[in-house]
C-alpha cells in the first residue's frame, strides 16, 4: 500500500495568510472563509464561539491560521450558531 502525499494546508496556498489572495481557487475559498469567520467572531472569544457551535475551539483556531480545511459539518455548525453565511462560492 502506497502512502498518500499530504495535501497542502490553506495557508500554504497563500503567500501571506490570510492577507494575500491565493492563486488556487480552493485555497482562496478557504482564505475568504477564514476572513469571514474572523469578522463574524468579532469581539467574542474563540472559546465562546466554539461552545455555542458545539465544536472544538482548536478546530476554529486551525481554520483561522489556515492550518486545516473546514469540513461541511464545521461550516454548517459555525454558520448556524453565528447566524451568518461564512462560505460563498
Amino acid at each position: 500500500m502506497t502512502r498518500k502525499e499530504a495535501r497542502a494546508t490553506p495557508a500554504m496556498l497563500s503567500s501571506q495568510w490570510p492577507d494575500a489572495p491565493s492563486t488556487d481557487p480552493v485555497g482562496e475559498a478557504a482564505r475568504r472563509f477564514a476572513l469571514n469567520l474572523k469578522q463574524a467572531i468579532g469581539a467574542r472569544s474563540v472559546r465562546e464561539v466554539a461552545r455555542a457551535a458545539g465544536i472544538d475551539e482548536g478546530t476554529i483556531r486551525k481554520i483561522l491560521r489556515g492550518e486545516s480545511w473546514p469540513d461541511l459539518r464545521t461550516i454548517w455548525k459555525l454558520e448556524s450558531s453565528l447566524e451568518t453565511q461564512l462560505y460563498s462560492r
